[in-house]
């Protein structure tokens, strides 16, 4: 058998078996989508780091490096530097008020409306995101196995082990099978950079071949500094609200093991960002016409078959580890605040649980067309992403600012933020910053207090924090 397609069928193996395993402690809602909210430290940290480490901060970081050098890397120290905020101030804060998702904070501090528009905004970032690791996933298997997969065959085969082993086993299976997607990353991505540059003749000799255009190993590259900083504002962004790591939050056994699992989650992250830089780099060297999507996975199949076997594997590792995290984010969001609060209030556990392995199913074959239409793997995972802004926005003034706070704030500046975002799209004259996620802060700013002056009715925050701490809010 050939050695790449026995190592990748050991790790699916692996993966079932794991969700298979830990299938009964997923029998209920609360193990299915909070793992019984018993994550500890470790858990916490390898979650987080399985969900940073993607399809972004792999394929999507050489696909960059290969056009702009090494400073590519500053993708995953913003995702680090995200984690590290959301320790310091978020983390402990979701476990606390034993929530589930930001649409629900956002109906017990304002009103049915801003949470009904904000699931529809969140929603569609998990899609995107989850979209995209099938799309590397694809450039992994078609590169791995050309005459087994196609790039297309590979996108359709991520997805059915994507979608499969999160509907068995739930944030369990994504927990522990994080420790393994972490290791197998660690090492097959490192093992592969010095065996790639050693080949190469070194640095120098890599650097020697490149053309001078761009300022390959500079620490700005051909990004430019407005980028670099406008990715750090994505990334300490989202992190605050987006549903992946706000679950994970939730799942911690207490606020004190989600804080220090987002720390250590944030330590795992940057090193896989500069080296698979340094691998895109590398590509552009040695294969100056190759696609750029398909540089690291073309480069680690000139390797020894158990290195590029092991090494793909941890790629797609990452893809498994990001795109189940994700599925089941999106999972929760449309079964806790589309379906039990709108449709079925009174649905029964069992019938709840049933519900979101369906929703999980459904969205992962929409992202999967998804997927067959995205273009460019960095650029439309940030454009997503700058969607959280308003998110974070009205969370921080919840929790540290509440005197602004009116009825209407969450609905009006979730509205300002999908609007700027689609004029972005739609009409280019209007995208005079770098990136949206300034033009974002802007308007979602400016629309929270202009609300905060005209609407008289402010939240009760006192009454929701105390309805918080007795336990008598529901989640």
């Amino acid at each position: 058998m050939n050695i790449q397609l026995g190592i990748i069928i050991l790790y699916i193996c692996v993966l079932f078996g794991i969700s298979i395993y830990v299938k009964r402690r997923a029998a209920n809602s609360s193990g299915f989508l909070f793992a019984g909210r018993k994550l500890t430290t470790t858990l916490v940290a390898a979650n987080i780091a399985g969900t940073a480490i993607g399809a972004a901060s792999t394929i999507g970081v050489a696909e960059n490096a290969f056009q702009s050098g090494i400073a590519a890397g500053w993708y995953n120290v913003a995702w680090a530097a995200g984690a590290v905020l959301m320790a310091l101030v978020a983390a402990g804060k979701y476990r606390e008020l034993n929530c589930t998702t930001i649409p629900e904070l956002f109906e017990r501090y304002y009103d049915k409306k801003g949470r009904a528009i904000a699931v529809l905004g969140m929603i569609t970032i998990q899609l995107v995101i989850t979209s995209l690791q099938y799309l590397a996933g694809g450039a992994i298997l078609s590169s791995l196995l050309p005459d087994i997969f196609s790039f297309q065959g590979g996108m359709v085969t991520s997805a059915i082990v994507f979608i499969g082993t999160t509907i068995l086993g739930g944030l369990w299976s994504s927990g522990l099978s994080n420790i393994l997607s972490v290791t197998l990353i660690y090492v097959g991505i490192l093992i592969s950079t010095i065996t790639i540059v050693s080949n190469q003749g070194g640095i120098q000799a890599i650097s020697a071949s490149l053309p001078p255009t761009v300022d390959w190993f500079g620490p700005v590259g051909g990004l430019g500094l407005a980028t670099i900083v406008g990715w750090f504002a994505v990334m300490m962004t989202q992190t605050i609200t987006a549903q992946g790591p706000v679950q994970v939050a939730c799942a911690a056994i207490d606020s004190k093991a989600a804080k220090k699992g987002f720390l250590w989650g944030s330590l795992f992250m940057f090193p896989v960002g500069f080296a698979c830089a340094i691998m895109g780099v590398a590509a552009r060297a040695a294969h100056p016409d190759m696609k750029a999507t398909l540089a690291l996975p073309q480069m680690i199949m000139g390797l020894d078959p158990v290195t590029s076997g092991l090494t793909l594997a941890a790629l797609w590792a990452a893809d498994v580890a990001t795109a189940c995290h994700i599925l089941l984010a999106a999972g929760t969001l449309f079964s806790q605040d589309i379906y039990k609060r709108f449709i079925n209030p009174a649905v029964s556990d069992e019938r709840y649980t049933l519900v979101n392995r369906y929703a999980i199913l459904i969205l992962g074959m929409i992202t999967l067309w998804f997927a067959f239409n995205a273009v460019g793997i960095v650029k439309t995972m940030l454009i997503g992403l700058s969607l959280t802004t308003a998110f974070t926005l009205v969370f921080l003034f919840t929790m540290f600012a509440p005197g602004l706070c009116r009825k209407n704030s969450a609905f009006y500046t979730t509205l300002a933020g999908i609007i700027t975002l689609f004029v972005w799209q739609a009409f280019p004259s209007t995208q005079i910053f770098a990136h949206p996620i300034y033009m974002e802060w802007l308007v979602c700013l400016a629309t929270f207090l202009i609300v905060s002056v005209l609407d008289p009715q402010k939240i009760s925050v006192t009454e929701q924090r105390e309805a918080n701490e007795s336990g008598l809010c529901k989640c």
